[in-house]
């Protein structure tokens, strides 16, 4: 989930300034906030349940994978990207507690509170989910992630085919570890979702960006430009609205932060 930048800050985004006795400022839709290792955060509360945002700054990366990456693939066009507001991210997957306790239900699969909610279509998210999260938390305008925003916020910073460097391990990363990337180490294969705080959140303390569960974006899948764009939201129409971070049962390929899929959004 995203949310839109609004004010969070009385002066400028560096911490610098608390130091200076600059304070805070609490996002409206927030029910508590702070700063901590990975930066700004921002707490929501639904009947008990909570979940936490990061605040990921604006700024410009390279999207898409370099033509010496390892089992890359042809729709990953490296471009530049800038993108020119800063905005919320969800830390980590919508929980099935959350999910339950803005719908009352849930249709997941592999049953567990802390877990991803799973088999949730993109229409379950746009037009029921998103609407219910929102008429519950005034002022919170929760979105899908637009397809750049996600993976500037995976990467966090970085350029490797994972935010954990050139590979990664079943330590770090939920997927088929019989399957690894680019003949990393071979690892477990868990066979189901983990909680989603059960291994580590990258840079900007976003969890388990790559495996456990595929993350719906906003876009339509479409053809990467070359040249840079600013803010970019994808084609009008597509074959598919696009997931990204790959899944407990795929190989190590599918979960690179460039790798991108889509599927019907229905």
């Amino acid at each position: 989930m995203a949310l839109p930048a609004g004010a969070w800050w009385d002066a400028d985004e560096h911490p610098a300034w608390l130091a200076h006795g600059r304070t805070l400022k609490r996002p409206d839709w927030a029910v508590r906030h702070g700063l901590d290792e990975f930066g700004r955060w921002a707490e929501i509360e639904v009947k008990g349940i909570v979940q936490r945002f990061r605040w990921v700054p604006p700024g410009e990366f390279r999207m898409g994978s370099p033509d010496d990456e390892a089992e890359r693939r042809d729709n990953e066009t490296l471009h530049s990207v800038v993108l020119t507001r800063g905005l919320w991210l969800a830390d980590t997957a919508c929980t099935q507690a959350l999910w339950r306790a803005v719908l009352g239900e849930s249709p997941s699969h592999i049953e567990g509170d802390a877990r991803p909610v799973e088999q949730v279509s993109w229409e379950d998210i746009v037009e029921r989910f998103l609407p219910a999260l929102n008429a519950l938390v005034p002022g919170l305008a929760a979105r899908l992630p637009t397809e750049a925003e996600w993976e500037y916020g995976c990467r966090a910073g970085t350029e490797t085919p994972f935010w954990f460097g050139e590979t990664i391990t079943t330590d770090q990363v939920n997927y088929n570890g019989n399957y690894p990337y680019a003949d990393g180490p071979k690892g477990e294969h868990r066979q189901r979702t983990v909680d989603v705080r059960a291994l580590p959140a990258n840079g900007w303390g976003l969890s388990q960006m790559h495996g456990n569960v595929y993350e719906w974006c906003a876009d339509w899948l479409g053809d990467y430009p070359r040249e840079a764009v600013i803010d970019p939201t994808g084609p009008a129409a597509g074959r598919g609205r696009v997931l990204r971070g790959g899944a407990w049962f795929l190989i190590g390929r599918f979960l690179r932060s460039a790798f991108r899929y889509y599927y019907s959004p229905d």
